[in-house]
């Protein structure tokens, strides 16, 4: 990567501001992915503004219900509105996603400096450890580590987040690499700057801003990856209203009740949609800005 920044007036994301298309229109698919994020959000938040149903309330006369009017993605085995459930269970999957996410980027973030700014060493070791990890598929690293660990919603999390770990150290490593040997830093040396302000103003700014973007690919991921664990029974558990253990629940009457785990899987594939076509958009934009 190649950066032209005045060592003079440089802050962190400064790299961002040269030649940004502010005026840009989005796209239709931007805005939907938007608005569909947004709705998700006000459903973790608030989602008594979505249901007047408890999604744990039980009614046994009205199991089995057809989408109708009242019940608008029908009712379960014990009743349960699904729609209330879906909506409530919006909160512990968009938390997993993002904190999964968070996870990962942070122990990306320390392995990637070890290995983008320390000696030679420690930088073969950490990369031969992260090629290893990498090359194992991320959800059988994250089955690996609840095996160890036991099931659960806070350790899949840490699960999912260790499992994406590795390729955002790969790039956090790599982008460092480039940055740390730019002419702009050799400026910033030449000036006679602290190594800590060159790496707090210059090197971190510039070589971590693009995998904070690629980040929100990541989220939608790692919903579907948390969702694959409760569905496999390693998650939430039930009657806890989250969508892969939702699936789970409804696979066994699949053949007589199938809203019982298509509107979860809609569910899952909305979020998984919405947050990586947003991610995609920003990188496209952050290459045109950076062009």
């Amino acid at each position: 990567m190649t950066a032209t920044i005045d060592t003079q007036t440089a802050q962190p994301g400064a790299l961002s501001h040269a030649g940004t298309r502010v005026g840009a229109r989005p796209t239709v698919g931007e805005v939907l992915a938007v608005t569909a994020l947004l709705l998700l959000v006000v459903a973790a938040i608030a989602p008594w503004l979505l249901t007047p149903f408890d999604p744990l309330a039980i009614s046994p006369r009205e199991a089995f219900q057809v989408p109708s009017f009242t019940h608008w993605f029908g009712t379960d085995e014990s009743g349960r509105d699904v729609f209330a459930r879906m909506i409530y269970g919006t909160r512990p999957s968009l938390i997993i996603g993002v904190a999964a996410t968070a996870i990962g980027l942070v122990l990306a973030l320390i392995l990637g400096m070890l290995a983008g700014l320390g000696p030679r060493p420690v930088d073969y070791a950490v990369t031969r450890v992260g090629e290893v990890l990498f090359a194992l598929p991320g959800l059988l690293l994250a089955l690996i580590f609840i095996t160890i660990t036991g099931p659960g919603v806070v350790t899949s999390t840490i699960a999912v987040g260790i499992a994406t770990a590795p390729g955002y150290a790969r790039i956090i490593r790599s982008q460092l690499r480039a940055v740390r040997d730019a002419p702009f830093i050799e400026a910033a040396t030449v000036l006679g700057r602290s190594r800590f302000t060159i790496l707090r103003r210059h090197t971190l700014p510039n070589a971590i801003a693009p995998v904070f973007v690629l980040a929100t690919l990541g989220v939608g991921q790692a919903i579907v990856w948390a969702a694959s664990l409760s569905y496999l029974g390693l998650g939430a558990e039930p009657p806890a209203a989250e969508w892969g253990a939702m699936l789970n629940a409804g696979r066994t009457y699949i053949s007589t009740a199938w809203w019982l785990t298509v509107f979860p899987g809609l569910f899952i594939v909305l979020a998984a949609a919405a947050s990586t076509a947003l991610g995609r958009s920003l990188q496209a934009r952050t290459r045109q800005v950076q062009s």
